[in-house]
C-alpha cells in the first residue's frame, strides 16, 4: 500500500466523514478621517483597499486563500482518497475612525452602526468561504477510487475549481444584495440604537 499527500493552495476574493474546514484570519486597519458623515464616506471612497474583482475602493474587504491537502493511498492497483482538509487563511481589511473625539454625538452614532455593519458584512463573507471549504471537503472525500492516483488527482482538481467558481459566485451574489439594500439596513440598525439608548434613559 502507498500513501501520497499532496497539497494544493488557491486563491479566492475572497460528507466526507470529519469535513473539518479550518479558517483562521487576521484584521488590518486603514485609517480614515472626517468629522462629518459625508466626509466619512469620502474617506472611505478614496482610502478604502482595492478590490480586484470590482476595480474599486471599498470601505472594507476580505482575501482569502483555499489550501487543499489530500492524502491518496493506493492499493491493488486502485488509488482511492485516504483524507482530505480544506483550509482558509482570511485578511480582512476593516476602517478605524481617528476623529471620533472631535465629531458630534449623532455623527459618532452613525459610525458605529456604519462600522459594525462593515465588519459584519465581511465575517459574512468568511462565513461563505468556510461553507465552500466544506463542500470541496465532501466533494473530494466522495469521490470513487480510480485506476491511478494521477487520474483520481486530476478528478480532485476538477471538483476544487468547480467549487471555487461556485464559490466566487456565491461571494458576488451576496454583495449584490448587500449593496441593493444597504441604505435600508443602515436606517433599520440606526433606528435599533436609538431605542436602545432612548430605552437607557428612560429605565422602566
Amino acid at each position: 500500500m502507498r500513501r501520497i499527500t499532496l497539497t494544493l493552495a488557491l486563491l479566492a476574493l475572497g460528507t466526507f466523514p470529519t469535513a473539518s474546514a479550518d479558517i483562521s484570519r487576521t484584521y488590518s486597519y486603514f485609517s480614515i478621517g472626517g468629522k462629518t458623515l459625508s466626509e466619512i464616506e469620502e474617506q472611505l471612497r478614496s482610502r478604502g483597499p482595492h478590490v480586484q474583482s470590482t476595480g474599486q475602493r471599498h470601505p472594507g474587504a476580505t482575501r482569502m486563500e483555499f489550501k487543499t491537502r489530500i492524502t491518496y493511498e493506493e492499493e491493488n492497483r486502485r488509488c482511492r482518497i485516504a483524507d482530505v482538509r480544506v483550509s482558509v487563511k482570511a485578511r480582512v481589511f476593516l476602517p478605524r475612525w481617528r476623529n471620533r473625539r472631535s465629531a458630534g454625538p449623532e455623527t459618532a452614532l452613525i459610525w458605529d452602526t456604519l462600522s459594525k455593519d462593515i465588519k459584519r458584512h465581511e465575517e459574512s463573507h468568511l462565513g461563505i468561504a468556510k461553507r465552500y471549504a466544506r463542500s470541496i471537503e465532501n466533494g473530494i472525500g466522495n469521490l470513487a477510487p480510480r485506476s491511478s492516483c494521477e487520474a483520481l488527482q486530476a478528478r480532485a482538481e476538477q471538483v476544487t475549481q468547480k467549487k471555487l467558481e461556485e464559490h466566487d459566485a456565491a461571494q458576488a451574489r451576496f454583495d449584490r444584495i448587500e449593496s441593493g439594500n444597504f441604505e435600508w439596513r443602515l436606517m433599520r440598525l440606526l433606528n435599533y440604537r436609538l431605542e436602545q439608548l432612548e430605552k437607557g434613559r428612560n429605565p422602566g
